[in-house]
């Protein structure tokens, strides 16, 4: 993603996958950048963000997509899951974690089948969903805890 120093007003790259673990500084003048995770796309997390993700999103819901690149129906949600993210207007947070990847954060949640669908809120399970749902569905679930 891209953000603009406050300072001098240069457009630095930031990899999304790094601002829960680091904080982004400006190329030109080292002044840190206010780096936000909910940007308008999901944000791909791992087993060494995961914590700091949830953390970091205070009492904002967090939408953990828990899918694998071979998935189909976790391919046919996808699309739904990058729309909630565009219109969540800092409302929540839509996260992805790759189970195939990431396994040490699977295992303690849990995953058993894919998609499966976790809403943290403040740090904590809230609400699950397991198999393809339709983004009516998913935003319900989300939105009662907004």
């Amino acid at each position: 993603m891209i953000v603009t120093c406050a300072k001098c007003g240069l457009k630095n790259r930031v990899d999304r996958t790094r601002v829960g673990t680091m904080q982004p500084v400006c190329g030109r003048c080292g002044a840190k950048l206010e780096a936000h995770l909910d940007d308008g796309r999901p944000i791909e997390v791992t087993d060494e963000t995961f914590a700091r993700v949830l953390r970091e999103s205070g009492e904002k819901p967090v939408l953990l997509d828990c899918w694998a690149p071979w998935c189909g129906p976790c391919r046919m949600i996808a699309p739904a899951l990058d729309q909630l993210a565009a219109e969540a207007n800092g409302r929540y947070i839509v996260a992805k974690l790759n189970v195939d990847e990431n396994q040490q954060t699977a295992l303690r949640l849990g995953i058993q089948s894919i998609p499966t669908l976790i809403i943290f809120k403040g740090g904590k399970v809230v609400d699950v969903l397991i198999g393809a749902q339709p983004k009516s569905v998913i935003f319900s679930h989300l939105a009662a805890h907004i």
